[in-house]
């Protein structure tokens, strides 16, 4: 018994070594890869990197100006569009989704989660790019908005469902109608895991480069309506 009590430590002793170095190695690799691009890279981080466009190749300088700018141009357009659309289907599967058309809701907003960005885009410029004529940032902010919408959707739904009962029972006790308790005291209740879905929501359109390249083309300083030609 005691030698299979010593050997169990031995071996637990080594597995415990060899996942703390393994752990070491790999974080020691992202340490590397990550202090090689502060070292080469931070000395070309200034001021004009930020605030200037692009120059022709083979120039030295020139900046990524547009880049920000043509991003925040369309994931704006984008949280307006999908941010209140989520949020009411969120807060409706919660409060009134018990149904036939919440289950579709449901199993749509599912199914669109695991949908790959690039065939929302490719539906994005069936729909808009090619009617259109030219690619916008319109059609860019739609299709991103399409993304955020079914994922908002169900991440509002369970913040929302850990809200206790017992608010909503007390509002409807004192006389509130049904839909004044949810959007009252419900949402205001849920608001904080509200927010914080929506900011991951926002960080993952943030991140469609494979969409706005199918629809938005270039990513630069909008001239004109945003359903002009992104430039």
């Amino acid at each position: 018994m005691n030698a299979r009590r010593v050997r169990r430590r031995v071996v637990n002793g080594m597995m415990t070594g060899l996942v703390g170095v393994l752990s070491f190695l790999a974080v020691l690799a992202l340490v590397l890869i990550l202090g090689n691009l502060v070292v080469k890279g931070g000395s070309s981080l200034d001021w004009n990197f930020f605030v200037k466009n692009p120059v022709p190749a083979g120039e030295s300088g020139g900046g990524v100006a547009n880049a920000i700018v043509g991003t925040g141009i369309i994931v704006g357009l984008a949280c307006l569009i999908g941010l209140p659309v989520g949020i009411g289907a969120g807060l409706y599967l919660a409060e009134f989704g018990s149904g036939r058309l919440g289950w579709i809701v449901r199993f749509v907003a599912d199914v669109l989660n695991g949908t790959p960005s690039i065939v929302v885009g490719i539906f994005a410029w069936t729909w808009l790019v090619k009617p259109m004529g030219h690619f916008s940032a319109l059609a860019g902010s739609v299709a991103l908005a399409i993304l955020m919408v079914p994922m908002l959707a169900r991440t509002t739904e369970e913040m929302v469902r850990l809200v206790p009962h017992s608010l909503r029972e007390a509002a409807l006790a004192l006389g509130y109608p049904r839909w004044r308790t949810s959007l009252r005291i419900v949402a205001r209740t849920a608001l904080a895991g509200i927010v914080t879905s929506s900011l991951v929501g926002v960080a993952r359109i943030a991140g469609g480069l494979v969409l706005l390249l199918a629809v938005a083309a270039r990513s630069a300083i909008r001239q004109g309506p945003p359903h002009g030609a992104a430039r």
